[in-house]
């Protein structure tokens, strides 16, 4: 973990024009949460995509104490036309990613369908959050199933356009926007927050009291929940007992996809446990199972 930084009113300032109201999972949104958590990530990062176990388990246990915002962070660059070893390269470092934390990410996306243009994906999601927060969070999460396991180049405006659509988005007004100067300005006050909290690292997390005398605390890479945990314990004063886990089944039908691991960490199951306990539910026809070229990942059908 990496150590406090410092908060400048400035900064605050700017963080307060951008604060969502909006309610975390499985929790109430008329209690006033005391915690903000930034959240910056590039959609295309396959560690980024490796800390959703933790952030959905974060939300579902203590999301009372606190609102998550994603910041886009713009690390990837396009690909250059020169370079004839650089797809090959990604393919290695996601099939390795993949392989370690369990959350498929098919680098084979690299060879046959090439993105060539990150900065649409990253207005796309900047487009989204115009109608909302959590409708913005939502359409992340789709680009992710579409990039990671589907294999979709995530600049394409057509599959874009299918993400808006599983995300509910109202697609006209999405459209819109996609190419509108307000999705321009709100990337562009992303990459501003970047450089003002010095983020070098992607995922990275950064924790802060409403109380503007108060420190953030800034945590970069992929940790064990344990620490995320801990690092909430700090912020708000004390180690708050976690909330309820809801049912397997409503947590599915929630998220509408969820990959094994998930559940694992959500649950605290062995990932063969967490296995066994989906493929019951596919047995009742609750979900459908989505191939994937590791682990696995399940989608709600009933």
């Amino acid at each position: 973990m990496k150590g406090d930084i410092d908060v400048s009113w400035e900064l605050l300032e700017l963080l307060s024009s951008q604060k969502a109201n909006t309610s975390s999972e499985y929790s109430c949104g008329t209690i006033k949460k005391p915690i903000e958590i930034y959240l910056f990530i590039d959609p295309m990062c396959p560690e980024c995509w490796s800390l959703e176990p933790y952030l959905k388990k974060l939300s579902i246990e203590y999301g009372r104490f606190f609102t998550i915002r994603p910041i886009i962070s713009g690390t990837s660059k396009p690909l250059n036309h020169d370079n004839f070893d650089q797809p090959r390269k990604l393919r290695e470092i996601w099939e390795r990613t993949a392989s370690r934390t369990g959350m498929s990410c098919d680098g084979d996306l690299w060879i046959e369908n090439p993105i060539h243009s990150p900065i649409t994906a990253y207005l796309a999601v900047k487009a989204a959050e115009l109608q909302g927060i959590r409708f913005g969070k939502v359409f992340l999460r789709k680009i992710q199933e579409s990039l990671f396991l589907k294999k979709q180049n995530i600049s394409d405006e057509a599959v874009l356009l299918e993400c808006a659509k599983a995300a509910n988005l109202d697609i006209q007004e999405f459209k819109n926007d996609l190419h509108s100067v307000s999705a321009m300005k709100a990337l562009q006050s992303d990459y501003k927050l970047n450089e003002e909290m010095e983020i070098d690292y992607m995922p990275t997390m950064v924790f802060f009291h409403k109380n503007i005398e108060e420190q953030g605390i800034k945590i970069s890479g992929l940790y064990p929940y344990d620490i995320y945990v801990r690092v909430l314990s700090e912020m708000v004063e004390h180690l708050p007992i976690p909330s309820q886990l809801p049912s397997l089944e409503d947590f599915v039908q929630h998220y509408g996809v969820v990959g094994t691991k998930e559940v694992s960490v959500v649950y605290n199951w062995s990932m063969e446990k967490a296995e066994r306990e989906m493929k019951k539910l596919r047995l009742k026809q609750y979900v459908q199972k989505i191939p994937a070229k590791h682990g696995s990942f399940w989608q709600y059908i009933k």
